[in-house]
């Protein structure tokens, strides 16, 4: 008798990375009823540091350290995340092995209070981590603060219901995962605020060299076309989860030409630029070179 197949997913504990991981599960034991999968939850360094910026912590490592170390000790096969909370260096020994369909990659804000939704012009308290959301959102409450908060999506939920912040920014993505939709007061276009690089995607890793023919039928070639078009134009700028940089690509159905906006900031408190650049899918990652390149070229000449 045929030894079962057994495939072990790392996922970091929160609910919403918990639903993401199940959904991974969900994908490979209907395409592969044959193989049994277990999801191995456990709490990063990310998770426990929720006092300070990420970038003074270690920046987006610290969500996928603990994950990293399992799969290589063979204590997990795979590890599930949030692409937006992917490293730009990503180890060649733990490679990004699919990308699955996007889901909805706008940013939300939820307030405290609806009413507060027209209330651009008082002094609101909206909190965030993100310099990329911070600096777009200068523009859209040109009067509010915007304090530092970290955590979960409950936990930034409880504490805009407990008052301590009058809103704060969610992705649209995670809200729909949890059911949690309703919660959004306004969704942001991407002309209002550029989302982060990758947001709404999830990336499944595993190990170099290893047999992973049974993720061909979860990848996604729009999610991954766009996915590297992304990623590939932040990290010619270096940036991270707090820099002040956001990237969004777009496949286009009927033409099937790949669309790349993205936002150049040298450092938070600085003008920022846009552009934009459009390709084929088999230019992904040239694309975000390129864009990203001649931004910084028109910054510099102060264009």
């Amino acid at each position: 008798m045929k030894e079962e197949r057994v495939i072990r997913i790392g996922t970091r504990e929160s609910r919403l990375a918990m639903w993401q991981a199940e959904y991974v599960a969900r994908q490979i034991r209907t395409s592969h009823p044959e193989i049994k999968v277990e999801l191995v939850p456990m709490t990063t360094t990310g998770d426990k540091i929720l006092h300070r910026a990420l970038d003074q912590v270690g920046g987006k490592g610290l969500f996928v350290k603990e994950l990293d170390l399992a799969l290589r000790e063979k204590r997990t096969d795979l590890s599930v995340h949030s692409l937006k909370d992917v490293p730009m260096e990503i180890p060649e020994d733990l490679p990004l092995l699919a990308f699955t369909g996007r889901e909805d990659p706008r940013d939300a804000v939820i307030f405290r209070d609806r009413n507060l939704k027209e209330e651009t012009g008082s002094k609101l308290r909206i909190g965030t981590s993100s310099s990329r959301r911070r600096i777009q959102l200068q523009e859209l409450y040109p009067n509010a603060d915007f304090p530092l908060i970290r955590g979960n999506v409950q936990t930034r939920l409880q504490k805009v219901e407990s008052g301590e912040y009058d809103g704060t920014v969610l992705a649209m993505a995670g809200l729909k995962r949890l059911g949690l939709e309703d919660r959004a007061d306004r969704i942001l276009e991407p002309d209002e605020m550029l989302p982060a690089a990758g947001q709404g995607i999830l990336a499944i890793q595993g190990r170099a060299g290893e047999d992973y023919s049974f993720l061909e039928e979860i990848d996604d070639e729009d999610s991954r076309a766009e996915a590297l078009a992304e990623r590939a134009f932040i990290k010619v700028l270096q940036g991270g989860c707090s820099a002040p940089s956001a990237a969004y690509a777009k496949m286009d159905a009927k033409t099937q030409a790949l669309w790349l906006r993205g936002m150049y900031c040298p450092q938070e408190g600085m003008s920022y630029m846009k552009g934009e650049r459009k390709g084929t899918p088999d230019q992904a990652e040239a694309i975000g070179k390129a864009l990203a390149e001649s931004l910084k070229e028109r910054y510099t000449e102060g264009d």
